[in-house]
């Protein structure tokens, strides 16, 4: 049992690291001019969309992300992956080791 455990929360990891690195990686690539058709801006849009769509139409519809000129849907996306990544690991940790 032991060894599944380890394996989730080492699969899990690497799942956290690649969304992560695409969430940046796509804020840093959106400062050039880059063609939407460009094919790592479409597997990165398929990677990070249904984080960041969520988060920014949830931004918007508050009183406070009607008008603003600059996204922080990466930052709150950031901050729930953490949180969502933090208590599936301690819930495998609770469950197989």
């Amino acid at each position: 049992m032991e060894q599944i455990g380890l394996i989730l929360i080492i699969a899990l990891g690497i799942f956290y690291d690649i969304l992560s690195f695409a969430i940046l990686l796509k804020c840093i690539l959106s400062w050039f001019p880059i063609s939407r058709d460009n094919i790592i801006i479409r597997i990165l849009d398929s990677l990070t969309e249904p984080i960041l769509g969520p988060v920014r139409r949830l931004i918007q519809r508050s009183p406070l992300g009607g008008g603003m000129m600059i996204d922080f849907s990466p930052v709150i996306a950031y901050i729930l992956l953490y949180f969502v990544f933090s208590l599936l690991r301690q819930a495998i940790y609770a469950i197989f080791l």
